[in-house]
């Protein structure tokens, strides 16, 4: 129960990234991910007690954190910007499908069962008439080559949620250094492939919101879940990301929830009960 609450806590988190990202819609998005991730490290100096010690990681584990922060941000760039934007966003939900039937790839001693099966296809069903419901023809297919990138940073999220699991103990205080050298990744690839930005004391506090948030504490919150829990059943539960997104951009345009929401709403919870049900 511990490692779902944790779990849920990161997913509210990242549910607020679609809004504070149309509020920094006008930043480029590697200035933004990187100085976000840059705040984000910072939780990791009072959740060690500022001990250093429990920032250090074996070079293996640290390439592993790098290539789950800044990889999967850099590939999920790419395909927003060579595909239609929702759709890519579809394909990138693919990863909490992925972590339910990859689990046993991964994760010695683990199984996949049926309901496990059938609650992760009902929860990216769900997922998917959350993100397409109500837009109309917007959302008509379009093949572009950017959904092969958006495909692929799904798959690194969801490794790297498993492989969390399969190298030895670290501290959680350690995703700091994964969030700091995926930082400054990021704002090197700024500097090499975005134009230079001028940011507003609004736009900072924003940022500081989005570090210390999705960008920042989620990543604290979802290693501590992983650590503790299911991975399946938390897969799963990753589905209500898609959903509250969409619910809290509907809230702030002063909009009700349309009746394919309510649906989806109903599709992820239902798939949800069925995943973490222990018979």
């Amino acid at each position: 129960m511990t490692a779902n609450l944790l779990a849920l806590g990161a997913i509210v988190l990242w549910a607020s990234l679609a809004a504070l990202g149309v509020a920094l819609s006008h930043v480029p998005p590697f200035l933004l991910t990187g100085l976000s991730l840059l705040v984000g490290s910072v939780i990791a100096l009072p959740l060690s007690r500022f001990d250093w010690r429990q920032w250090r990681v074996p070079p293996a584990t640290l390439a592993m954190g790098v290539y789950g922060l800044f990889a999967y941000h850099f590939l999920l760039f790419i395909a927003l910007r060579h595909a239609p934007p929702v759709q890519a966003n579809l394909v990138n939900y693919l990863w909490p499908l992925g972590i339910v039937v990859m689990a046993p790839l991964f994760l010695p001693g683990m199984s996949l069962t049926t309901r496990h099966v059938l609650a992760a296809l009902l929860g990216f069903a769900g997922a998917a008439l959350a993100i397409l419901g109500g837009r109309g023809g917007g959302a008509e297919a379009v093949w572009a080559w950017g959904y092969i990138p958006a495909a692929v940073s799904a798959f690194i999220w969801a490794s790297y949620s498993l492989m969390t699991k399969r190298v030895r103990a670290f501290p959680t205080a350690a995703i700091g250094s994964f969030a700091f050298v995926s930082g400054v990744l990021s704002l090197l690839c700024h500097l090499w492939l975005e134009p230079a930005t001028t940011l507003s004391a609004r736009d900072w506090s924003l940022i500081a919101i989005l570090g210390l948030g999705p960008l920042g504490g989620a990543f604290f919150l979802w290693d501590a879940a992983l650590k503790r829990g299911d991975a399946r059943q938390i897969g799963v539960l990753s589905f209500l990301t898609p959903l509250l997104s969409t619910l809290t951009l509907l809230w702030l345009r002063g909009e009700w929830p349309s009746a394919s929401v309510a649906l989806a709403a109903v599709m992820i919870i239902g798939a949800a009960v069925m995943a973490t049900r222990t018979r």
